[in-house]
């Protein structure tokens, strides 16, 4: 591992950024702000690089979703190590604190990344298919909701005067088809990215040879795992999905039942239920397991839960060898 001599802790805002530069020789450090735009970091960058070795410094910063591209972006582009933290690790690890502001955000960022050097982990650059794919899913995740939104209009029919409700009706329904051609259009554009790239098209292709897994999901599983390449394993993907099962114990007076952590990708898990819920309707291998299980007196949601694991596990198995699934069951004598 590189032996880092600076730590550059950064607080990002919509408007700002707030800069904290830790030496590491004489612990001390020097604040800055900036705009957060690409010029501003630009020239930040070439300023710094006149007082620090930029070779031996480390960018770190909290996740703020699309506030930080901009950041990302140019330190990517410069080849220089940037180090993004989910912002909740970073607050646990300030233990007691009292009152905050951006100078000290920065600065506690930049000793995180000081004390934390172990758990390093560098940024890189989604490809620009899956980060495509990534703004479409969310922009279709958001009509959908609209769209939900919208119908509850129908539910006034029952109960309204028919002139009343006239006045209404016909807006609503000009919207609903609107926002219904809107989600038709960004299924078209996923499936024509997916379609383009012969890599995407390869593991939409494989996952959903696995039983039970739909397109939807097939598209979202690559957004999360950035392509499968921000998880070593299936079981790290499980953690982060929030299906992998902690221990909840302490001496000899708790002893909780084993459970999965509410930290987790909402969405993510709210696909593999329901990808879990019709699999034990068409895969007969895990329809077995799930009716073996409860008949052993386990709870329900435990038992789905132990099949979300299974899926993917099936999925990371399929990527890596790079074959479709095989239903081996079929072969049990």
């Amino acid at each position: 591992m590189k032996k880092y001599l600076f730590y550059v802790g950064i607080d990002v805002s919509k408007a700002k950024l707030d800069i904290n530069i830790l030496d590491v020789l004489t612990l001390k450090s020097e604040h800055f702000i900036i705009e957060n735009d690409i010029k501003s970091i630009f020239i930040f960058i070439k300023n710094m690089s006149k007082k620090i070795n930029k070779e031996y410094t480390l960018f770190c910063c909290e996740n703020t979703g699309v506030y930080t591209n901009h950041l990302s972006n140019v330190l990517v582009k410069l080849n220089l190590d940037l180090w993004i933290v989910p912002a909740i690790e970073i607050k646990k690890s300030k233990g007691i604190s009292r009152g905050k502001n951006d100078k000290t955000d920065a600065k506690d960022i930049s000793y995180y990344s000081y004390r934390n050097i172990d758990k390093l982990k560098l940024f890189t650059l989604t490809s620009i298919d899956i980060q495509k794919l990534k703004i479409l899913y969310t922009e279709r995740e958001k009509m959908l909701k609209a769209l939900l939104l919208i119908q509850t209009t129908k539910e006034n029919k029952a109960f309204t005067d028919k002139i009343i409700f006239k006045e209404v009706s016909q807006i609503n329904l000009a919207l609903v088809k609107s926002i219904k051609n809107s989600i038709h259009k960004i299924e078209s554009k996923i499936k024509k990215i997916i379609k383009v790239s012969n890599q995407l098209t390869k593991q939409v292709q494989l996952i959903r040879s696995i039983p039970g897994l739909g397109e939807q999901t097939s598209v979202y599983l690559i957004i999360a795992t950035k392509g499968f390449t921000a998880f070593k394993s299936w079981r790290q993907f499980a953690c982060y999905s929030g299906v992998a099962p902690f221990e909840h114990s302490s001496g000899s007076s708790v002893k909780g039942r084993t459970r999965v952590n509410h930290m987790a990708d909402k969405k993510m898990k709210s696909l593999l239920q329901m990808c879990a819920m019709t699999t034990i309707k068409y895969d007969p291998q895990l329809k077995e397991y799930y009716n073996k299980k409860k008949l052993e007196g386990k709870n329900s949601m435990l038992v789905l839960n132990n099949i979300r694991c299974k899926l993917i596990s099936r999925v990371f198995a399929v990527i890596a060898r790079e074959t479709p699934y095989i239903n081996t069951y079929k072969f049990a004598s």
